[in-house]
Formats: C-alpha cells, structure tokens, sequence
C-alpha cells in the first residue's frame, strides 16, 4: 500500500490566529464585491429569459451579430463567444424577453433565430442549442435552491448531533458555515454565474467538506480515549497529523478530476469545476483551521467532568 507523509509531527493547530485572519478577509472582500458591484449574476434558470448557443460556418461580426438582435427587438442581449471565434451563447434577460416568454415558450428562440437567418443567411450557422424559462418558472427555482441548501444544512445539523456530541457537532457546523460563506465569496469575486450547477457544485462542496472534518474528528475522538493524559492541543495535532495521508490522497485525486473538467469540460460544466476546486481547499482549509480551533476553544470553556486537560501543549510534563 502506498505510504506518503506517514508518522507526520506537524504543528498545523499553530497557524490558527493567521488563518483565521485570512479567511475572514476573504469573506469580507467576497462580502464587500457583492455590496458595491451590484450583488450576483444570475442565469436564465433563475431570472427567466432565453439562451441560445449558436455556431457559424464562418467567424461572423459581433459588431453586426449584435446590431441585427437589437433591429430584431432583442435589445442588450449578452453575447458571450465560447470554444472558438464561430461559437457563441446569447442571452436574451432583459424585461421585454422575459415578458415575451412568459406568452410563449419558444418565442423570443424563434425571434432570434428568424433574426439570424435573415441577417446571415439559413445555412450559415446551426443551432446548437437552446432553453427558455418563464419569469414564474424562474422564481420557483430560485425558491427551490434556496430551500434546498437549507434543507441540506439542517440535515447535517441531524446528523451531527447524532454522530457526536455536541462540542463536535458545534465544530463542524461552524466550520460548514464557513465554507459556504468562502464558497459564496469566491464564485462573486471570479464573477461565477448562479445556476442550478453552481448550486449543485456548493451543495457539493458543503458534502465534501463535512466528510473531511468528520474524519478527523473521528480520530480525535478515538485519541481522546487512548490518550487520556494528552493536552488537547497535542492531541489535535496529532490527530491531523494521523489523518493528512488519507487526506493528501482523496484531495489529489478529486482536484485532479476537477481540473480536468476545468480545462477539458464545455462552458456548461465549468462553472461547477471551478466551484468544486475551490471547494477541495476550502474544505481541507476549515477542517483543520476551523473546526478544530473552535472544538480546542469549546474544549477549554466547557471541560469535560473528571478530565483535567489543557487546551495548550505541557511541553515540560513530555519525558
């Protein structure tokens, strides 16, 4: 079996005080971007409208692409070009198109195609594909993403108070708090359009990162019992340190595939890469810099009956 980082003695519980500034800096940049920039870009699915992904035989001009969509009534459509200088995603999200699409399905698709075709002849690009969403549909998503992160977090809440006990349980929720918040934080400051696979991608990383923190609570927990004269802080310590195999192997193996998906994947999926990315790190980040400073602090301002241990190391009690 493979072995790597075994019998490990780093002192990672440490560095807390700078990460904890660092990651609350990072918050409040993420914070501050959405307050002054105008809040978060949302996709069609959310704000009803029109997507179309057309491809053209030749590389056409945006200048014109754009100037025959407004002749068309389709005014202040975003025109975004992927792949290649032929391939482009039109965004119709503008109050007259989502009006026009809550009349008709395939309303404002027809109009921007009709308009296309006119403009630049039937059998100079294809359709490749496209989605309308009405404004009620919209907000009915919107309403279910929220739900459903919701959802998800109180489920966790469940778990862990049923899984540990409270001290643990206080950690981990506190930590998952936490992910949320740097995830949120970061899909603003890379200006990452909300969609259903971005809220997939976060319910994702809220998964990915409880299970990270739960390994090595479980560890601690075990330690807890093995070395019942340890100070906490040492104890902590070793717990990670006893962990950071498994987690060194997991986290490569998943940043890998993310990465793939980053760089390989369509348009589509790339938000959720970049998302799930960020995640590994932020998961690993508050497994180790947040949940277990918080369970040393619990640990010290609530002591265990008939245990008398200390949340700082007793360096001169080690022989």
């Amino acid at each position: 079996m493979l072995r790597i980082l075994h019998g490990t003695n780093f002192d990672f519980i440490k560095w807390w005080r700078t990460a904890a500034v660092l990651t609350i800096a990072f918050i409040l940049i993420g914070v501050g971007s959405a307050l002054f920039q105008g809040g978060f870009p949302y996709s069609i699915e959310f704000t009803g409208g029109t997507l179309m992904q057309v491809s053209f035989d030749k590389a056409p001009d945006v200048a014109k692409l754009r100037a025959t969509l407004d002749a068309a009534g389709i005014k202040g459509a975003e025109i975004t070009s992927y792949g290649s200088d032929r391939d482009f995603a039109i965004r119709a999200q503008g109050a007259e198109q989502v009006a026009a699409q809550a009349a008709g399905a395939e309303k404002v698709a027809l109009q921007i195609e009709t308009a296309l075709k006119r403009a630049f002849g039937d059998n100079q690009f294809k359709v490749l594909g496209a989605s309308s969403v009405g404004p009620r549909v919209g907000g009915e998503l919107r309403r279910g993403a929220i739900i459903a992160i919701l959802i998800s977090f109180l489920v966790t809440l469940a778990y862990l108070a049923w899984r540990f006990e409270w001290r643990f349980g206080l950690s981990a929720v506190l930590a998952t708090a936490h992910d949320i918040l740097t995830t949120i934080a970061f899909i603003k400051l890379l200006h990452l359009e909300i969609s259903l696979t971005v809220i997939a991608a976060i319910l994702t990383v809220i998964g990915y990162s409880l299970n990270d923190t739960i390994i090595i609570f479980d560890r601690v927990r075990e330690n807890l019992h093995k070395n019942r004269k340890m100070p906490f802080y040492d104890l902590l310590n070793l717990s990670v340190n006893e962990t950071l195999p498994r987690s060194i192997l997991t986290h490569a193996t998943t940043l890998a595939a993310t990465i793939s998906l980053l760089i390989l994947a369509g348009e589509v999926i790339r938000p959720f890469a970049w998302v799930m990315s960020f995640g590994i790190f932020t998961g690993t980040f508050s497994s180790i810099y947040v949940a277990s400073p918080i369970l040393m602090w619990v640990e010290n301002k609530y002591p265990r009956k008939n245990e008398a241990r200390s949340g700082t190391r007793a360096v001169a009690a080690r022989p």
